[in-house]
């Protein structure tokens, strides 16, 4: 178990940076995109932007999905990194499928990642709502008619 755990809290750590990053850039770009651009009152402009946020949010989760599909690979858990991808995407996902299992000497690195996961898509749905909240405050400050 303390091995899991030794080998599993760094990975935990590379994630949070990811997470780290993504949530920055993400919230950079969507502040300085509203700034430059008018985008109170148009649905589709706010659509658009709220997709752009949530896929460079899913990107960041795709890399951390990776990373842990990385340390399985390196642990000679899977013969193959799509196998590896797959297994990694259900345990960060919390989805348990439980088709293809790790060794019995690895498996806990399973629970790790699915804890990882579940806090990190926490953070996503966070970074989404502010965006969102920010766009309906923002939203009915303005005058009716208003451009």
């Amino acid at each position: 178990m303390l091995l899991n755990l030794l080998t599993g809290i760094p990975v935990m750590l590379v994630c949070l940076v990811f997470q780290a990053i993504f949530v920055g850039i993400c919230l950079r770009r969507y502040v300085r995109f509203r700034q430059n651009h008018e985008v109170f009152g148009r649905s589709l402009q706010q659509i658009a932007l709220l997709a752009l946020v949530m896929l460079l949010a899913m990107f960041g989760n795709l890399l951390q999905m990776a990373a842990w599909a990385g340390l399985f690979m390196l642990l000679g858990e899977f013969a193959d990194f799509s196998t590896a991808l797959y297994h990694s995407a259900v345990n960060f996902a919390t989805l348990g499928y439980g088709d293809i299992v790790m060794s019995e000497r690895w498996r806990l690195l399973g629970a790790l990642e699915a804890a990882n996961g579940i806090l990190m898509f926490g953070v996503s749905t966070a970074m989404m709502t502010a965006a969102l909240t920010d766009l309906i405050r923002h939203g009915r400050d303005k005058p009716p008619g208003s451009p």
